[in-house]
């Protein structure tokens, strides 16, 4: 797990899952992180990550303590097609409807998407509106 180079946002380190079925995981993140092109970090037999998330087995030395589930991750979407093509995706992934692509009261332009993971988290793709960033991500250099 040798790494010389991550790219960080701005509000999250890391956030990692213990799962109970380690493959069904992999094919679901697979699935839509492809479609919102965020590239796998890494893996290994007990683990895969990508960006800030860390997914592994309760075999896994990362693993602390027991598998507990019904988190809820919001990912970004660069428009709203990517939110819907986010849900399709997931959803013949393995992934579970929690509220289909539509806008939201949060504010106005929340354009999100919400899905069940295999072990039953609440992941969502959301697409805030026209804006700029300053840059793609923190590059962090070893």
């Amino acid at each position: 797990m040798q790494t010389q180079e991550l790219h960080r946002g701005r509000l999250i380190d890391h956030i990692q899952l213990v799962v109970a079925d380690l493959s069904a995981s992999r094919k679901f993140y697979s699935a839509i992180f492809e479609i919102l092109q965020v590239p796998l970090g890494g893996e290994g037999d007990d683990y895969f990550w990508y960006d800030e998330l860390f997914v592994s087995s309760p075999a896994s030395e990362a693993a602390q303590g027991r598998l507990t589930g019904r988190h809820h991750m919001a990912f970004q979407a660069a428009d709203r097609a990517m939110v819907d093509a986010f849900y399709h995706a997931a959803l013949a992934a393995g992934g579970e409807d929690n509220g289909g692509p539509g806008e939201r009261p949060y504010h106005p332009g929340y354009y999100g998407a919400f899905v069940l993971d295999p072990d039953g988290n609440n992941i969502e793709a959301v697409y805030h509106g026209a804006a700029t960033r300053s840059a793609p991500s923190v590059k962090v250099t070893f």
